[in-house]
């Protein structure tokens, strides 16, 4: 009796294990998608827009909710959503990577390199902003520009890819600094167009595609996609694996603009480029793949609507940040680690144990 107590403790204690379940299995990549102001009802807007079924968000089969409160207000903004998404720690609205007590938060990324994993990102906004910053940047303040562009510069990212050229020219910075010369010095080809990017066959790149912020979705064509696929191809090159993120980043600006046909051209850009990031991971076998947002912008419903026609009558509320839940999208190894409702900062915290870092 007391041997078949002991076993059935046993089979309790262990994470599908070997009293007839499945090990589970740790990613060997992990990548992270954000949809800058993308609550659910964005996501449905979506759904119904790809007529029901077509739906890239429907193919994930484990699903959940973040909390995405700040660490000094209700509503996030975009640099402590960012944080606590990178770095599993609550930071004051507009820090990136940074303590109130002006101690400098690691990221996942940071663990990638110390265990000798490719890292980098690919967004739709300049790449010194908010989300993307979070990858690489710490700073008390989500606009000092000239030390964002500084430590990019300087950061072991393999691939960068957005707009934001002017940042690393000496003319346009207050300190005459070029971080593109520093970018030259570690390594680093930068290039200027979608084409340049796709031939790149060196090993590091920034792909500063705009001089400022990249065009809207309808202007800007097919760039989310083949840039987010050409980064995954260059930092699958490493056997040791890699981190990134993707951002839909004008999902966001969409909604302060409260420009429903705006948002309709981003979310069919993301839907995409989710396919595309899927079908790679599906075909891969040993990546991870997290979809979230750092917050719901502009208290979007939907009072009406026609599923089969693809049609939404979206209906915004103001033109900012709110402080709903923002649903949280999971495939791959460990992705049954997501479901639930958590904290924004449990997400890269369960990324780090999945990864063993």
């Amino acid at each position: 009796m007391k041997r078949l107590i002991f076993g059935l403790l046993v089979c309790g204690a262990v994470l599908m294990g070997s009293c007839g379940g499945r090990q589970e299995r740790a990613p060997k990549n992990v990548i992270l998608i954000v949809g800058d102001g993308m609550g659910v009802a964005q996501v449905y807007a979506s759904v119904v827009a790809e007529r029901g079924n077509n739906s890239a968000f429907l193919r994930f089969p484990y699903t959940g909710f973040s909390r995405t409160y700040s660490l000094n207000k209700y509503r996030t903004d975009s640099s402590a959503g960012g944080t606590a998404l990178t770095t599993g720690r609550k930071v004051d609205n507009y820090h990136v990577n940074w303590g109130p007590d002006s101690s400098r938060y690691q990221t996942i990324f940071d663990d990638a390199v110390t265990h000798g994993q490719s890292t980098g990102f690919v967004v739709t906004s300049d790449v010194l902003d908010a989300t993307p910053a979070s990858t690489y940047g710490h700073v008390p303040y989500r606009k000092m520009y000239d030390t964002l562009s500084l430590q990019l510069a300087q950061c072991d990212h393999t691939v960068m890819v957005g707009g934001g050229y002017k940042y690393f020219l000496p003319e346009n910075r207050k300190d005459g600094l070029a971080p593109l010369d520093t970018l030259a010095a570690r390594g680093c080809t930068v290039v200027r167009s979608l084409d340049s990017l796709l031939a790149f066959d060196g090993q590091r790149v920034a792909g500063l595609l705009y001089d400022g912020d990249p065009l809207t979705a309808p202007d800007r064509g097919d760039v989310l996609r083949p840039a987010a696929m050409k980064a995954i191809s260059m930092l699958n090159r490493n056997p040791k694996g890699f981190a990134m993120m993707i951002e839909g980043s004008q999902i966001d600006w969409a909604c302060h603009n409260n420009d429903s046909a705006y948002l309709r051209a981003e979310l069919a850009d993301f839907e995409v480029m989710l396919h595309a990031v899927l079908d790679w991971a599906e075909q891969d076998g040993n990546t991870l793949v997290v979809v979230t947002a750092d917050h719901e912008t502009g208290g979007l419903t939907l009072p009406d609507g026609d599923i089969e026609q693809g049609l939404n009558t979206p209906r915004f509320h103001w033109g900012s940040h709110t402080g709903c839940m923002v649903p949280v999208f999971a495939y791959g190894p460990g992705a049954e680690r997501f479901s639930g409702i958590q904290e924004n900062t449990d997400i890269p915290q369960k990324i780090r144990a999945l990864m063993g870092w």
